[in-house]
């Protein structure tokens, strides 16, 4: 296994550097990806979150990194999508209800409800509850973990026996998804100290 083998998705907007820098900060070369061809010799890829959803899919195709991206995830190779790129994995959103997302997985993106005297957006440290303690992305972690977070809208999968972390914040949602060696978050690892940091790191060496 070559560490150096690490993709980071460019999708034209969010926190390349900031994940960049986290997986430095461990040890592990990544590479920017914002073509096709950047595809050639990776291992894994990592597709970083910050931005809104239509934006994002628009940039993509632009790139013409959306059937790349489908070809990896259907081949079911290493992937971490964070906040944004785990939004983008699901078939629609609330956010941008003309865009098509990847559709990889079936369900939409909901945007939490104004009617709970909820502060929208979810930002700050909350807890991540995980489904399966076994997990090798959950090593290491205590029972309490708190991530941080930064977002409006959160993915609804329609296979509940995705979900890998669930969240509480005026109800519980699906904080994190895995389906074969594909995997997702909505919080920030590359924002929540040094429980993100092992957490990039569980999952580069799993």
């Amino acid at each position: 296994m070559s560490l150096e083998s690490t993709g980071i998705i460019d999708y034209g907007a969010g926190n390349l550097l900031s994940v960049h820098n986290a997986l430095k900060s461990q040890n592990i070369p990544a590479r920017i990806v914002s073509s096709a061809d950047d595809f050639a010799g990776l291992e894994r890829l990592i597709f970083p979150g910050v931005g809104a959803f239509g934006d994002s899919l628009r940039h993509i195709d632009e790139q013409g990194l959306r059937q790349p991206l489908l070809d990896w995830l259907q081949a079911d190779k290493p992937f971490l999508g964070i906040c944004i790129g785990y939004q983008v994995l699901f078939e629609s959103s609330e956010e941008a209800p003309d865009v098509k997302g990847l559709g990889f997985l079936k369900g939409q993106v909901r945007r939490f409800p104004s009617d709970r005297q909820l502060k929208i957006p979810h930002m700050g440290w909350n807890q991540v509850a995980f489904s399966d303690r076994e997990d090798p992305l959950w090593k290491g972690m205590p029972d309490d973990a708190h991530f941080y977070f930064v977002h409006s809208y959160y993915p609804a999968p329609e296979d509940q026996s995705l979900i890998s972390a669930t969240t509480e914040y005026g109800e519980n949602f699906a904080s994190g998804i895995r389906k074969g060696n594909v995997c997702a978050v909505q919080f920030h690892p590359e924002r929540s100290q040094e429980l993100g940091l092992r957490f990039l790191k569980n999952f580069v060496e799993a």
